[in-house]
C-alpha cells in the first residue's frame, strides 16, 4: 500500500471498469500532471478490496533499483522475477519510454492475460509508432492538472486550508494552477519555479531528445507565442511574419513541426474551428489552450490574471476532461467560443466571458449584446449556455446564464 494518496475519482472512474480485462490500459498527459499517482491510486484501490499484494507487479523505471533497465530484456527479466506461477497478474510499469522497444514484451504478457497499466513521456506514446505495434489492444486514458475541484478536494483530502470564499480560492487557483505537487510549496513564487522546472523538463526530455529542433531559437520563440496567446485565435501567417520580421530564417514546415512538437508534449491543446452553415471542421482556424495555467504565469514575469483568456482556457478543459468534443464555433460571421458534444451526441453551444457587467448601463448593454449575438443565427433547439464568474444570473432569451465556479464545483451542469 502506497502512502496517503488523492483517489482521483474523476479518473478512476473511466479506468475502473477496465481494471480486470487484457487490454492495455495507458495513462497519458502532461508531465507532473499525476499520472503516477493515478497509477498507485489504482494500486491501493485493488489491495483495499483484497487483491493478494503478491499479484500486483509494479515497476517505477525511474526509481533506485529500477533505473538500470533500457532493454527490452531487461524489463522481461524483472518482471518475470516478480512472477511466482501462471495465475493472474496486474502489471503496473510507470515511465515506460524508458525503455526503447518496450512493446513486444508489454504486447507478449497481455497475451498471457494480464492486467497492464502503463505511464510515460506523451510524445512516444501518443505516436503513430505505438499504435501500430500495440495493434489496437490498448485504451487511452488522458489526464489533465487538478481541475478546480479537485484542487479542493485535495486540498481538504490533506487537511489543508481552503478559503471559505470560493471566489478569492479560485483567483489562487488561476495563479497557482494545477499541477499536483505544487500544493505542497508555501507560496506563489515557489509553485512557479516548480512550473517552469516542468516546462524545462518537458523541453529536455520530450522534445529535445526525441524531436528534431534544429533551431532552438525558433523554437523558443514559436512556444513563447503559442503561450501568450492562449484562448485567442490562431494565425499562422501572422506567427511566421512576425518571426522573419526579427530576423529569423526557417521553413513554414519546420514552424508547423514545432507547433506539433508543443501539442505531442502536451504543453498546448489544439481547438479547431467549426462552422455550423457548411458543417465542416475548418483545419486552418483554431485556438490553442495551455495545458495549465500556471505554465503562462511561471513564464511571465507579472502576475497580473486576464480573466477572459483564463476563464475560458479552464473552461476547455473542463469540458475536455468531461469527455465532450469541443471546437470553436463559427455562426455566419459570428463566433461562439465552444460548440460542444457529448456522449449521447446532444450539443449546446457555449459563450465565456469574465463579467456580464460593465462599467455603466450602455457599456452593459453592448458587452451582453456582444455575447449574446451569436446565438439568434442558431436555428436548432440545443442548449446554450454563458459562462462568467457572474453572481447574479442574467437570463435572456432562452440561453442559460451559469457561474463558472458553481460549474466547476458540480452545482451547476451543461
Amino acid at each position: 500500500m502506497f502512502r496517503k494518496i488523492y483517489p482521483r475519482e474523476k479518473y478512476l472512474s473511466k479506468i475502473r471498469p477496465f481494471f480486470d480485462s487484457d487490454i492495455i490500459k495507458i495513462i497519458t498527459g502532461i508531465r507532473r500532471c499525476g499520472k503516477s499517482c493515478i497509477m498507485k491510486g489504482i494500486i491501493n484501490e485493488l489491495l483495499e478490496k483484497g487483491t493478494d499484494e503478491s499479484r500486483i507487479i509494479y515497476v517505477p523505471l525511474d526509481k533506485k533499483g529500477f533505473k538500470y533497465i533500457h532493454t527490452p530484456e531487461q524489463l522481461e527479466e524483472k518482471i518475470d522475477s516478480m512472477i511466482s506461477d501462471n495465475d493472474f497478474y496486474y502489471l503496473f510499469v510507470d515511465e515506460i519510454q524508458n525503455v526503447k522497444g518496450f512493446e513486444s514484451v508489454i504486447h507478449a504478457y497481455a497475451e498471457e492475460g494480464y492486467s497492464i497499466f502503463l505511464t510515460g513521456s506523451n510524445s512516444y506514446l501518443l505516436s503513430d509508432e505505438i499504435s501500430t505495434k500495440l495493434t489496437g489492444r490498448y485504451l487511452n486514458f488522458e489526464t489533465f492538472t487538478l481541475d478546480f475541484n479537485e484542487y479542493l478536494q485535495m486540498k481538504k483530502f490533506f487537511d489543508m486550508n481552503i478559503n471559505s470564499n470560493l471566489r478569492e480560492e479560485f483567483n489562487e487557483y488561476v495563479l497557482n494552477g494545477g499541477f499536483p505537487k505544487s500544493l505542497e510549496f508555501p507560496d506563489i513564487d515557489s509553485r512557479q519555479v516548480y512550473a517552469r522546472g516542468i516546462i524545462s523538463e518537458i523541453f529536455e526530455k520530450d522534445v529535445k531528445k526525441r524531436k528534431r529542433i534544429s533551431n532552438v531559437a525558433v523554437f523558443e520563440r514559436v512556444q513563447s507565442f503559442l503561450l501568450n496567446n492562449y484562448s485567442s485565435t490562431f494565425s499562422f501567417s501572422h506567427l511566421t511574419e512576425c518571426l522573419r520580421k526579427e530576423g529569423f530564417s526557417f521553413k513554414d514546415s519546420t514552424i508547423r513541426n514545432y507547433i506539433d512538437d508543443l501539442k505531442k508534449a502536451k504543453i498546448v491543446y489544439e481547438c479547431n474551428r467549426f462552422d455550423l452553415k457548411s458543417k465542416k471542421s475548418i483545419k486552418r482556424e483554431q485556438k490553442y489552450y495551455l495545458a495549465d495555467l500556471a505554465i503562462y504565469f511561471a513564464m511571465n514575469t507579472d502576475n497580473v490574471i486576464n480573466f477572459g483568456p483564463s476563464l475560458e482556457n479552464i473552461v476547455f478543459h473542463y469540458l475536455v476532461s468531461n469527455g465532450y468534443q469541443v471546437s470553436v464555433g463559427r455562426i455566419g460571421k459570428f463566433e461562439c467560443d465552444f460548440i460542444v458534444r457529448d456522449k449521447n451526441q446532444k450539443y449546446a453551444y457555449i459563450q465565456v466571458t469574465y463579467t456580464l457587467q460593465a462599467g455603466n448601463m450602455e457599456a452593459t448593454k453592448q458587452l451582453k449584446e456582444r455575447e449574446y449575438r451569436p446565438f439568434r443565427s442558431i436555428k436548432d433547439g440545443y442548449p446554450r449556455y454563458i459562462i462568467s464568474l457572474d453572481d447574479y444570473r442574467d437570463q435572456q432569451e432562452g440561453v442559460n446564464h451559469i457561474n463558472a465556479i458553481d460549474l466547476f464545483i458540480g452545482k451547476e451542469k451543461i
